[in-house]
């Protein structure tokens, strides 16, 4: 069926309305040499069924290679359930809740989000999310930038053991807009910032500190120590955290004495599947002292004239639908549908389910990485304790050995030389509660012999 709601005589009537014969006339300014005729390589149109057989195909020369790159996205079990509900089409055809009384079963959902998320992270507030975790920093860094009343210098620092992606988005979102982000060095023994990097910026006018935890490399940041050194130099704290870690490591309302600012990540980890580069959604939340500079919409639960519980958007402060020069953000909307499937994850999941799937994953990683270190010319890149991941040194070349574990049916993991030359050969890998101690040992042999044919050569 053609999903076009006009008739033909809906569409005449409306030409004749406005008096023209057709709806070409309403496209004579554009000259005849700029137009196109035909749509040249377009095959003609299939059916659904011959549409679905041939997305198939496509989708099976894909393969179903075994997964260990992380760097910030996670293969991680989705129980049935949770696509199930979220692409109901209560759920699925959902717009912006601007009309509470049309939205309440949207409303609620979001409102269980953020509940959910605040708990998690230990924080006050939460909003109904953001596109992504790496432009959620951006946004992060202006909310600071505008919380931080002490602060007239919009620096921001940003140790270089933050995602890359995370760094440059950031820099694209809030660098034109007057923020200054300046990285700090990490240890290349622990690949981690050490505090005492910070020293020379005491007495400096600094906005916001930056902090990941776990970091890029998968190695845990000294928080307490980062947080209260900022703090008590009236800097403002940027947690960037993995939301299932927090199922075992100290929420960033919890680091330090009085714990972060504001913390902000991404959501991909909670049911949303790999695909190819998303969409993905970024989640924030914050102390409630800084609520009115939170960017996006904010729901909130109330009681009607009858004493029933209703649920409506309660803080809206970014107006960018309104007074878009006195906007907190121009984000247009949210990733409500992946919001959905986060809400339904961890409802079902609960907070027994969650910290099971943090400690697997994490006695994966633990049990890949010693597999991968006892074959030859493998090695740690750095000593302590990491969650996701973990950075190896291999003897040669990563790009020749990613290859050839990719004609072997695996995604190795990720080159680090494009972001951290300075690591030489070096190679990022992480394990999910998804492989299995014979995935972990089938990775072992077949880097074994990828190198041992690379010697060879």
């Amino acid at each position: 069926m053609a999903f076009i709601p006009h008739t033909r005589e809906d569409v005449e009537a409306m030409l004749a309305a406005i008096g023209v014969g057709s709806i070409e006339q309403l496209f004579d300014e554009i000259p005849a040499n700029l137009r196109l005729g035909a749509l040249a390589g377009v095959p003609e149109s299939l059916s659904e069924m011959e549409i679905g057989r041939l997305m198939a195909e496509r989708a099976r020369l894909d393969g179903r290679p075994l997964c260990f790159i992380g760097a910030g996205a996670y293969e991680h079990h989705i129980p049935a359930a949770v696509w199930a509900i979220a692409t109901r089409g209560e759920f699925y055809s959902a717009y912006t809740p601007y009309q509470a009384e049309a939205s309440q079963g949207t409303l609620q959902l979001l409102y269980e989000y953020q509940t959910m998320m605040a708990s998690l992270t230990g924080m006050d507030v939460s909003n109904a999310s953001m596109y992504d975790g790496a432009s959620a920093m951006g946004e992060a860094s202006l909310m600071a930038v505008r919380a931080n009343r002490k602060s007239h210098s919009h620096r921001i620092l940003v140790p270089s053991t933050v995602h890359p992606h995370y760094r440059k988005t950031a820099a694209a979102v809030a660098g034109n807009q007057g923020l200054v982000f300046e990285e700090l060095p990490y240890s290349m023994e622990e690949g981690r910032i050490l505090p005492g990097a910070l020293d020379r910026y005491d007495g400096q006018d600094i906005t916001a500190l930056v902090i990941q935890q776990p970091n890029f490399f998968g190695r845990l940041e000294d928080v307490d120590a980062l947080c209260d050194w900022a703090h008590a130099r009236n800097i403002l704290v940027v947690a960037v955290v993995n939301p299932t870690s927090l199922a075992l490591l100290k929420p960033p309302g919890a680091w330090g004495t009085k714990g972060a600012d504001i913390a902000i990540g991404e959501g991909q980890p909670l049911g949303v599947p790999l695909s190819s580069g998303g969409p993905y959604f970024g989640f924030m939340t914050a102390r409630m002292e800084h609520v009115r500079q939170m960017p996006g919409r904010i729901v909130g639960r109330t009681v009607d004239a009858a004493g029933r519980a209703g649920f409506t958007l309660t803080l809206h402060a970014r107006e960018q639908h309104i007074r878009r020069a006195k906007a907190t953000s121009n984000i247009c909307t949210n990733q409500g549908l992946l919001v959905t499937a986060a809400t339904v994850y961890l409802s079902l999941m609960g907070p027994g389910g969650l910290e099971r799937v943090a400690a697997a994953s994490h006695a994966r990683t633990r049990e890949l990485t010693d597999a991968l270190t006892k074959v030859p010319g493998v090695r740690r890149l750095f000593r302590g304790p990491v969650f996701h991941e973990e950075a190896l040194a291999i003897d040669r070349p990563v790009a020749p050995v990613l290859e050839s574990l990719a004609a072997r049916g695996i995604v190795g993991g990720l080159d680090l030389s494009e972001h951290y030359p300075e690591l030489g050969q070096a190679l990022l890998v992480c394990a999910t509660e998804t492989k299995t101690t014979a995935d972990i040992e089938h990775y072992a042999n077949a880097l074994t012999e990828c190198l041992r044919a690379a010697r060879a050569a």
